[in-house]
């Protein structure tokens, strides 16, 4: 088809993924902040699962983009 998506959706799941893992790593004393998730730092949790989507996805759109190269 010619229409390669996984290159911007990795790029935004990494940057989303970074702020909100940053967040999560900067806001880990407050307990009162996360006291409605059961005291689990909810924030860090989902940014570091966004992060290794985002890396995922940017590996796959690297490998892809080198098979189609040779």
């Amino acid at each position: 088809m010619g229409i390669d998506i996984k290159f911007p959706i990795g790029l935004m799941f990494t940057i989303l993924g970074l702020l909100l893992t940053v967040f999560g790593f900067m806001t880990s004393g407050d307990s009162a902040l996360y006291g409605r998730s059961l005291g689990i730092n909810i924030n860090l949790w989902s940014g570091c699962g966004m992060l290794a989507f985002g890396l995922i996805m940017l590996f796959f759109s690297r490998r892809s983009g080198k098979a189609k190269t040779k």
